[in-house]
């Protein structure tokens, strides 16, 4: 990691590692605590985002975890995460917008990789919308500090961009003006309210786990591959406190 805090090109775990993804879903869904789980204390509504490449059916497990518990969820509608930042990051503020609008309160943003650092965008740029962060496996200090592999495919979308290829991030992105603001609130301090966390794994496969630890958030490690980050009975058990209400909580007990 150099001067200014860049791991970009910088080792990762081995990919194989990403192969315990099945292994991780399996121990989810035969723990009893977190299968069976209901509603505890005053849950908070929560956005879910999704990580590079991916869309909102990655989430469709934590989502019908979280129903399960009594949140009022919603999902991001991406399809495919590979758009600019800048772009798709504005669309995403309407979806909260209308989500927090509808829930009448402000709302816990939950994303996976890439869906964090959009998320993180989003605690700065709205903060009287969002009272909760948790980011999952999120390279929020270097985009690029990812395996080979990937930084292949980012390449290769890019040039797609270039060509004008519509709905795809391109070369411009990285120092350009559509994501300006975007890089700025990556490393801007989050509002002193929002209750954030970042997740990682130093076996991760993917990002240089050196580069998901915000500064600004509470670290919690996990031994989890980057993609099951999404579907880890560790990183819900991490979750639970962070998506419960506080404040709410401790009035219905007093009313009760």
């Amino acid at each position: 990691m150099d001067e200014h805090g860049s791991a970009a090109g910088a080792p990762v775990a081995p990919a194989w590692g990403e192969l315990r993804y099945g292994a991780e879903l399996a121990r989810l869904l035969v723990d009893g605590g977190l299968r069976d789980a209901r509603a505890v204390g005053e849950p908070r509504p929560v956005l879910l985002v999704p990580g590079f490449m991916a869309g909102d059916a990655s989430l469709l497990v934590m989502r019908a975890w979280l129903r399960r518990r009594g949140h009022r969820v919603a999902m991001s509608g991406i399809v495919a995460n590979v758009d600019c930042a800048g772009r798709a990051v504005a669309r995403l503020e309407r979806q909260l917008e209308r989500f927090a609008g509808e829930c009448g309160r402000p709302v816990a943003l939950v994303g996976q990789s890439r869906g964090g650092t959009f998320s993180r965008a989003l605690a700065v740029r709205r903060p009287e919308l969002v009272c909760a962060l948790a980011m999952l496996g999120s390279p929020v200090r270097d985009g690029l500090a990812v395996s080979e592999r990937v930084l292949r495919t980012v390449r290769w979308l890019a040039w797609l961009g270039d060509l004008g290829f519509p709905g795809v991030l391109s070369t411009g992105c990285r120092d350009g003006e559509c994501c300006s603001e975007f890089n700025e609130q990556l490393s801007a301090p989050l509002p002193a309210h929002v209750d954030a966390v970042s997740v990682y794994s130093r076996s991760d496969g993917v990002v240089d786990w050196r580069v998901c630890v915000d500064p600004h958030a509470r670290a919690h490690e996990v031994a989890s591959s980057h993609c099951g980050m999404s579907v880890h009975a560790d990183v819900y058990r991490a979750l639970e406190p962070l998506l419960e209400d506080p404040v709410r909580t401790r009035r219905a007990r007093r009313a009760a």
